[in-house]
């Protein structure tokens, strides 16, 4: 198995703290939150390369952030080329151009680098391993204007996906789709289809609602917390309860 860690985006809604540095490098309890992801990848017991994309305006951060890395697990650095939001790839053009590049035939895990995670990867690895399908994280959010700021899911008793909508003015439920998925092997050729058809280029989420009618998809219901630290409000309340 391989991991891609989604880390070329250029954060702009958290400016100025992401002017001059990527927002997977933020710290937070005195650590860079990219390295929270790397620990959780490294629970997984069939990870042999960690990939992370970057765009080009902070590729040498991350370079100079790996220099200083001791991890297990062998982490690539790959430099999408973009160098501004206006010729950004988008997170699907990302996968796709790391599918790409290292041409990649193998299960994969995908996880968005500026996420902080508190339940347990393994065990939606194991829910993958289970299911021998395709897996998102999910989470029931009761508010429904932050709903809206997700892909928002249905599913049948055994948590397959009936339906997903990204980003939905009116959520069909409570159920929020987070950015860290599992694909089977099978399921990369699929990307290729997905652009081909002319589909959007920016949020995994799209994807995801195109997958799931062509191929079950299930969710893994979360035993803990995902935070999306999209805005600088949100890291700054994530900084204080980790401080608290």
């Amino acid at each position: 198995m391989k991991a891609i860690v989604l880390s070329a985006g250029y954060a702009t809604r958290m400016y100025p703290l992401t002017l001059s540095r990527p927002k997977g490098l933020l710290p937070l309890g005195g650590r860079p939150i990219l390295n929270y992801i790397i620990e959780q990848i490294e629970t997984l017991p069939n990870v042999d390369e960690i990939i992370l994309v970057s765009n080009h305006k902070f590729y040498e951060h991350y370079e100079e952030w790996l220099a200083m890395a001791e991890y297990k697990t062998p982490i690539t650095i790959l430099n999408d080329g973009s160098l501004s939001e206006d010729d950004r790839l988008g997170a699907i053009g990302d996968i796709a151009f790391v599918l790409k590049t290292k041409n990649l035939q193998t299960d994969l895990v995908i996880i968005a680098g500026d996420n902080y995670n508190t339940y347990p990867l393994l065990e939606q690895y194991e829910f993958f391993k289970e299911k021998d399908s395709d897996v998102v994280c999910a989470m029931r959010i009761t508010n429904k204007e932050d709903l809206k700021r997700f892909a928002v899911a249905e599913i049948d008793k055994n948590n397959k996906l009936l339906s997903l909508i990204e980003k939905p003015q009116n959520p069909q439920s409570d159920l929020a789709v987070f950015a860290t998925y599992f694909y089977k092997a099978e399921t990369l050729p699929l990307f290729k289809d997905y652009i081909n058809e002319g589909n959007s280029y920016d949020a995994p989420g799209y994807f995801l609602q195109w997958l799931y009618k062509r191929k079950d998809v299930y969710a893994y219901i979360m035993n803990g917390e995902c935070y999306d630290i999209g805005t600088v409000a949100a890291y700054e309340e994530l900084k204080n309860r980790l401080e608290q």
